[in-house]
């Protein structure tokens, strides 16, 4: 079975995700900038959500998790939470 690992940020809006996505394109650390303007509980740890399977996510999140290049900032992705900015650290096809 195919796993992943990824960190995001989760934000309330498209346009403070954007901003985001700017500063992190520009040089920001991802691990910083999830700290101090993540909603999520993971902002403790950077925006890490260690590793999980297909499913364990909501749809919206799943399939860019188990598509998108690793390594390669994506986003904005709106789920039934928010915004996210979200990078794949790792994947096991």
């Amino acid at each position: 079975m195919a796993t992943a690992t990824a960190r995001h940020i989760l934000v309330s809006t498209e346009a403070e995700a954007l901003e985001l996505k700017g500063q992190i394109e520009n040089g920001a650390d991802f691990a910083e900038v999830a700290r101090k303007h993540s909603s999520c509980p993971s902002s403790r740890d950077g925006g890490n959500l260690g590793s999980f399977g297909p499913g364990q996510m909501v749809p919206e999140f799943d399939k860019v998790v188990f598509s998108a290049p690793v390594g390669v900032l994506q986003g904005p992705v709106k789920t039934q939470f928010g915004m996210h900015l979200l990078e794949v650290t790792s994947r096991q096809d």
